[in-house]
Formats: structure tokens, C-alpha cells, sequence
């Protein structure tokens, strides 16, 4: 850490600094980032309503400047941006390394596909990433990656999230053979479908990459049919 930077917990009256220091990294960005979809004082009112009990946020300061900030919850790092005036001096490697020490467990974090500087730097660090998203879940609408900073016990951490995975998979098998169910009612025949079935794979597909048409093909057969013969 240089020698004129300080870290220390945010307080109240620190948040309008902090506001500054988010909006003025985001334009600095420049395409890295997405544009933003709120007006600089609708960011500032939004800064100043952060719940200092609700999350730890940090600061640092080189003399009289706050040159950035981190914001984290038990398990998310929510931000971490470093004024444009201050980048390169090792600032946000300092804050960084303040989250892991507060969360020596491991923690995710959403950085933007397009935002290479930052996934550079998180991958320096050990971090790693995991699904991509098309954005719709966002404001800006833009892809995003997850990323995760496994702690030094990584198998445990990765587990620990197919375990979080798993119980959405489940959810998401009950309501399908729910539907499935349901739906064999109203049907006015009880055979499949291929064609919407072939536009289900595809859709499912554009979600999940990674997978492909095919390998998703042979999932959603496995569901359906499963699904199906729960339904009899």
C-alpha cells in the first residue's frame, strides 16, 4: 500500500465524496462501461441512502483526497471503483485485499463483459469467472459476468454455490413438471411436439452458451420426457 494512503470504514458524511468518486470512474471508463441509465444526482440521492449497517463499506484516502471505495455484504462485493486521479497507484488493489480479509470465505461480484481493465485485475487476483449473462437482468442491459473469489479453500466455496444452484435447479424441476402436468389437460393431443420443443432448445441455448443446441437439446428431452412420465 503507498505510504500516503489511508483505509478506513465509511461514514455518513463520507457518502457525498464517495458518490464523486463512483460517478468519475464510471465516465472515466469510458466504453468499458455501459452508459448510464440514471442522472448524476439521481447517483448522489442513491449514495447518500446506503444503510451503513446494512454494508461494509470502505474508503481510501491519499492526504486529503478519497481516491476510492469498496462496498460489499456477507457475500457480494457491490463495488469497488478508484478515482480516475488515483488509478494505477495501487488503490484498488488495497481495498481489495480489505474485502478478502472481511470475507476470507470467498464472495461473488458482477463485473460487464465489456469491462476488460476490471476482469483483468479480478483475475490477477485469483478470482474466477464464472456465467455470463445477456444483461436483461441488469439496468444498463448489458452482458454481464459473474465472478467469484474462491478464499483460500476454493472447493469449499465452489460447493458451497452448486449447493445455492442446485436449489434453484430444484424449483425449477418442480414448477416445469407442474406445467407439464397441467398442461396435458388442455392439450388437444398427448403427443410431443417437436417443433416447439426445437424452439425451446433454442431459446434455452441463447441463455446458456457455453452448452450448445445440442448438449441442451439432450437436457430438455430428459426433462420432458421425465416430466411427462411423472404426469401419468
Amino acid at each position: 500500500m503507498p505510504a500516503d494512503m489511508a483505509l478506513r470504514p465509511a461514514t455518513v458524511g463520507d457518502l457525498p465524496a464517495l458518490a464523486e468518486v463512483h460517478l468519475a470512474a464510471r465516465r472515466a471508463a469510458g466504453p468499458a462501461f455501459p452508459p448510464g441509465v440514471h442522472a448524476d444526482d439521481e447517483v448522489r440521492a442513491w449514495v447518500a441512502g446506503w444503510d451503513l449497517t446494512t454494508y461494509d463499506v470502505w474508503l481510501a484516502t491519499r492526504g486529503d483526497a478519497v481516491a476510492g471505495y469498496a462496498r460489499s455484504t456477507p457475500t457480494w462485493l457491490d463495488d469497488l471503483y478508484v478515482h480516475p486521479d488515483h488509478q494505477g497507484a495501487g488503490v484498488g488493489t488495497a481495498l481489495f485485499e480489505t474485502v478478502t480479509t472481511l470475507r476470507p470465505q470467498g464472495f461473488c461480484l458482477w463485473v460487464f463483459e465489456s469491462n476488460e481493465p476490471a476482469r483483468t485485475f479480478y483475475r490477477r487476483r485469483g478470482c474466477l469467472e464464472l456465467e455470463r449473462t445477456d444483461g436483461s437482468a441488469n439496468e444498463e442491459h448489458a452482458p454481464d459476468i459473474r465472478v467469484a473469489w474462491p478464499g483460500p479453500e476454493p472447493l469449499v466455496f465452489l460447493r458451497g454455490l452448486i449447493d445455492d444452484a442446485d436449489l434453484v435447479l430444484g424449483d425449477v424441476l418442480a414448477r416445469r413438471t407442474a406445467l407439464t402436468r397441467a398442461v396435458q389437460a388442455v392439450k388437444p393431443s398427448h403427443e410431443r411436439d417437436p417443433r416447439r420443443e426445437a424452439e425451446i432448445v433454442r431459446r434455452i441455448a441463447a441463455v446458456v452458451p457455453e452448452l450448445g443446441e445440442e448438449r441442451v437439446a439432450r437436457i430438455v428431452d430428459v426433462i420432458i420426457a421425465q416430466s411427462l412420465d411423472a404426469s401419468r
